[in-house]
């Protein structure tokens, strides 16, 4: 499920469950919302993604790349390093600010991934 909100100069993609093929349908239509909307800066909150694929990472880099042509900024709150792992092997890392201060609600658990080199997770 992805929920959107909007402030002045924000739009808050609030994203819960995975985000991955089988939800490929939502995608274009969320992107059209989203860049219609002409806000500078999209913060999706991944506090409660529970999987994501290369599919979810493609919608993510889209809106990032849409964004960043309009002179905005994407950035990711509560991602989990695995979901940044991801992101960063579609070679896309650097269209997004990463928000490292954010703490996702208590309940809320990341998960233990280690990258395949033993490098720290991407920040």
């Amino acid at each position: 499920m992805i929920e959107i909100s909007t402030s002045s100069t924000t739009t808050t993609l609030t994203v819960a469950g995975d985000l991955d093929l089988a939800e490929r349908d939502q995608f274009p239509e969320i992107a059209a919302r989203v860049v219609g909307l002409r806000r500078q800066l999209v913060v999706v909150d991944m506090c409660r993604v529970t999987f994501m694929d290369s599919t979810g990472a493609a919608f993510l880099i889209s809106l990032a790349d849409a964004g960043r042509k309009r002179g905005g900024a994407t950035v990711l709150r509560g991602a989990d390093p695995r979901d940044l792992f991801v992101i960063e092997i579609c070679g896309a890392l650097d269209l997004f600010r990463i928000d490292t201060d954010h703490r996702c609600e208590s309940g809320v658990e990341q998960s233990d991934f280690r990258r395949p080199d033993g490098a720290s997770a991407p920040a």
